[in-house]
């Protein structure tokens, strides 16, 4: 599953028609007081054939919500459900964000650019439907990192300030606005699914079924279309799980309407990245039982893979389903070794036996997570003091037994003395910089040093 972004012929497409009028309701977006450009992605723009707007038609699309030309007529605030925290919720949908276009990538794969704080809905409850400043700021700073450590993520495509004061009640107030645009492949949630379901609506969750499968994975239903998709699910999101866990990312809020059906990470709010492999490790300062700890998010997303069952079991037998579901831990188990041997650089050994004894030397060295494949990828260890602790003695036999990957090494990313990261403390830097002096520049040289990293590493292998 490569990150890599390849330039590609503006492609427009509204195959969520299909869907409609049972997935979404049209709605307008927000009028804004101003429309500041303050971050355009024009990798991620390339990719779809949008980085030849100038900033006038930028603004114009992605903070004014003109139409793209041949693609949605009106922006469309998705219909779902779910559960959150392990409380099933029938209130929600999309309540600050719509789905505002749909183009193709150069390999013909169907993506969504949907928004974040861009106005009421029917769906908003008692929100504003507005995104702070802040809360852009940081999803630009996690997404670019997720893509840099090989995560299937949403892209942040366009942050753009609004010019309004917001109030909230969990940081400090006013504070500023913003509107953020994401390039997402589809925002069909295991929540859409729970919809129809709860509903009752077989024929529209049949056509979900149908949906997700020809248009997201480009694939003939066969004999059992949802077991199908099932399978498909299990597959993603158990890479997405070990891929959060190499990372040392913690999503924080990893409820059914937060997962998608392919297997893509997105919607980033009190996220963190643990400094150390803590189990315990939590994001979200509400979360107080820890219920999407670091130690327990691939628990997590096998239990909202199985609230996606409990919705197909509707239109089909429980026993493909069941199968599918059990799949999960060994996948998850081969992702997580796949994922650890690419970030390191190596193969040829007994990944299982070398992934377990360096999980057990960063618990027992307390040894930060990105410190230490920083220092095993570029070839140093051995002659590191650091690394001749007893606790390390199990992975220096382990090692032995790999060869380092063709060009692994030779970014001088390697021979850099401090590894990249994105601790809370440089996240909360970067934003005083804009809050207290409306300087940027420590976040466009973050993003610039991330992408150095990410190039670095290089594109993830494929799933088996």
């Amino acid at each position: 599953m490569s990150q890599t972004l390849q330039a590609a012929n503006y492609r427009p497409a509204t195959e969520i028609d299909a869907l409609m009028p049972d997935i979404a309701a049209p709605v307008a977006a927000a009028t804004f007081p101003q429309t500041i450009l303050r971050y355009r992605n024009d990798a991620a723009a390339a990719s779809v054939g949008l980085e030849g707007l100038d900033d006038r038609e930028w603004i114009a699309h992605f903070g004014r919500f003109s139409p793209l030309e041949g693609s949605l007529p009106k922006p469309l605030a998705l219909r779902y459900h779910g559960h959150q925290f392990r409380h099933y919720n029938p209130d929600i949908g999309d309540g600050r964000g719509f789905l505002f276009a749909q183009l193709r990538d150069g390999e013909g794969r169907l993506l969504d650019l949907g928004t974040k704080g861009s106005g009421q809905t029917p769906y908003s409850r008692f929100g504003d439907g507005r995104l702070t400043l802040k809360g852009g700021v940081r999803e630009i700073l996690a997404t670019e990192m997720l893509q840099a450590l090989g995560v299937n993520t949403s892209k942040t495509l366009s942050l753009i300030e609004t010019g309004e004061s917001l109030e909230r009640n969990d940081e400090p107030s006013p504070t500023r606005g913003t509107v953020l645009v994401r390039l997402s492949h589809s925002h069909i949630r295991i929540g859409t699914f729970q919809r129809a379901a709860f509903h009752g609506d077989g024929p529209f969750l049949e056509r979900l079924v149908d949906y997700s499968l020809t248009r997201l994975y480009g694939q003939h239903p066969g004999h059992n279309p949802a077991a199908q998709l099932l399978d498909h699910v299990v597959e993603r999101t158990a890479d997405l799980a070990a891929s959060y866990m190499v990372a040392g990312f913690v999503h924080g809020v990893l409820n059914s309407d937060n997962i998608n059906v392919t297997g893509e990470s997105f919607d980033y709010g009190p996220w963190r990245f643990t400094p150390h492999w803590d189990p315990g490790f939590t994001a979200a300062y509400f979360d107080h039982a820890g219920l999407y700890a670091f130690g327990r998010q691939a628990e997590a997303i096998h239990w909202n893979i199985a609230q996606l069952a409990v919705s197909l079991r509707t239109i089909t037998e429980a026993e493909p389903l069941v199968e599918s579901l059990e799949r999960f831990p060994s996948l998850y188990a081969d992702a997580l070794q796949r994922r650890f041997c690419w970030r390191l650089g190596v193969a040829g050994g007994d990944a299982g036996g070398m992934t377990e004894a360096a999980v057990r030397g960063m618990i027992l060295t307390d040894t930060p997570i990105d410190r230490f494949f920083h220092d095993w990828r570029g070839g140093h260890p051995l002659d590191s003091a650091a690394y001749g602790d007893a606790a390390w003695s199990a992975l220096r036999d382990a090692m032995a037994e790999f060869t380092p990957c063709a060009g692994a090494r030779d970014h001088p990313y390697w021979s850099d003395h401090t590894p990249c990261s994105m601790h809370i403390d440089e996240v909360e830097a970067i934003w005083s910089a804009i809050d207290e002096r409306d300087d940027w520049s420590p976040l466009h040289h973050k993003v610039a040093a991330v992408r150095r990293m990410g190039d670095a590493l290089g594109a993830v292998p494929a799933l088996p």
